[in-house]
């Protein structure tokens, strides 16, 4: 799988973390940073990131923030992006069967124990289709209907 990967400085460390667990698995990803711990805008990144998994060059995204919150709402506004915040496994495996998820959302506080599970849920998780593919195409109706 290939993987769009970024974060603000905030979410260098888990970043990282994340990488190890990317390369341990075997996929093939992409940094688009950042890469110190210089201050930088996270809605940069995630705007990147995200638009590089709409177009088809990556299949899923990561990206992470303080919170994950900022980097979250940003991604959203890409048309064909459905990311979730996740800060649980159960929550990772379910953003990617009931909302087909493609981008993975996370904050820099997250409890790092939990991070190798929430990533390959995450990544393993099959979009269940069925009655959550009516809902997906609602979401679409939506970002189209919105289109500016």
């Amino acid at each position: 799988m290939r993987i769009a990967i970024g974060c603000d400085h905030r979410g260098l460390n888990l970043k990282s973390d994340v990488i190890k667990i990317l390369t341990e698995k075997g996929h093939s990803f992409k940094d688009f940073g950042c890469c110190t711990e210089q201050s930088v805008d996270y809605p940069d990144i995630a705007e990147v990131v995200s638009e590089s998994v709409a177009s088809g060059e990556y299949d899923r995204g990561i990206l992470i923030c303080s919170t994950g919150v900022g980097i979250s709402i940003v991604a959203n506004k890409i048309r064909g992006i459905r990311a979730a915040l996740c800060y649980d496994s159960f929550l990772a495996l379910r953003a990617r069967q009931h909302n087909d998820a493609n981008v993975l959302c996370m904050g820099a506080i997250l409890n790092k124990d939990l991070l190798p599970e929430i990533v390959i849920n995450f990544l393993d998780g099959v979009f269940e289709g069925g009655r959550h593919q009516r809902r997906i195409d609602k979401i679409k109706t939506l970002e189209n209907k919105n289109q500016l």
